[in-house]
């Protein structure tokens, strides 16, 4: 195997940040001496078509800079060649990083990781619906939460985290109970009307959110947390347990945890690693042990 690094980018990621982090990443690399062949990607399908062109290359280390999604996007091609992943987190939200105590605010100690990290072996969850399989690393979103973010990437106008805010309100004014239909490792469906399904490989999403506290990526286990039908008010007052990962406590929140488990709804929309990847039904599973990542040597709590 050849001894070079592969960098694969994505310069729109994190609204631009994706373009100064490889350039930070690069530079680090080649100055400490790395052979380096980089990879620029402007969209998910150019970085699809360009990790196979890297992969071909055999690197010794595969350096991804982006976010969740742009990792995600190339779990197929990357599982499959079982090279080392760094990851250079560049994202929005960043939760991978999160969890694995990567450094995510200093793309330069990322990228010393492709010398001196050390391979952690985690977990990737699948969703399997109408014939497709989407691979995913954080959390898969399914109900209200999902609905904010598909209302974010529809609304046009405001313009940053205001068009968030603007769609959480928008989908808090439409909230209704959804008509669940979950089935656990094959057993017989179960009808729960939730305000919202989600099924974890790590404990959060959307930038630090620990909505499945707990969650941990090298166990083999996906965690399932259903939240109970809400009112608004009832929802607003939960929102400051989510954000502490206090809520698994409270009696309208359940958690189990399972290898796989199959979700329909009406209007059901699944959302993984902040991309739309399902609606409707599907099932959720978990590749043990598929992805290899380097770590830093004293990885311990998240950063």
């Amino acid at each position: 195997m050849a001894e070079h690094i592969a960098v694969l980018s994505n310069p729109s990621a994190g609204k631009g940040r994706g373009a100064h982090a490889s350039e930070a990443a690069l530079a680090h690399l080649r100055s400490r001496g790395a052979d380096v062949r980089a990879y620029a990607g402007e969209s998910a399908a150019a970085s699809r078509a360009l990790v196979g062109r890297a992969l071909e290359e055999r690197p010794r280390v595969l350096v991804v800079v982006g976010g969740d999604g742009t990792l995600s996007g190339v779990l197929d091609a990357v599982c499959d060649a079982g090279v080392p992943v760094v990851l250079v987190p560049a994202g929005t939200g960043n939760d991978l990083a999160r969890a694995l105590a990567l450094p995510r605010r200093d793309p330069v100690a990322a990228a010393e990781l492709a010398l001196t990290g050390v391979p952690r072996t985690i977990d990737v969850g699948e969703v399997q619906t109408a014939g497709r399989v989407d691979l995913f690393l954080t959390i898969a979103a399914l109900g209200f939460d999902a609905k904010v973010s598909d209302r974010t990437n529809r609304l046009r106008w405001p313009h940053g985290v205001l068009r968030y805010y603007l769609a959480l309100v928008v989908e808090l004014v439409r909230l209704r109970p959804m008509d669940f239909t979950v089935a656990l490792e094959g057993a017989d469906p179960a009808r729960v009307p939730g305000t919202l399904v989600a099924v974890g490989n790590t404990a959060s999403y959307g930038g630090g959110m620990p909505l499945c506290a707990g969650a941990t990526a090298d166990d083999g286990m996906l965690d399932i947390v259903h939240v109970a039908p809400l009112t608004r008010l009832r929802l607003l007052r939960l929102f400051p347990l989510l954000l502490r990962g206090a809520h698994l406590t409270r009696p309208e929140v359940t958690r189990r945890r399972a290898r796989t488990v199959t979700v329909s709804a009406p209007g059901l929309v699944v959302y993984a690693d902040g991309e739309r990847i399902a609606e409707d039904e599907c099932t959720i599973g978990i590749r043990r042990s598929a992805l290899t990542i380097l770590v830093p040597s004293d990885a311990g709590a998240p950063r």
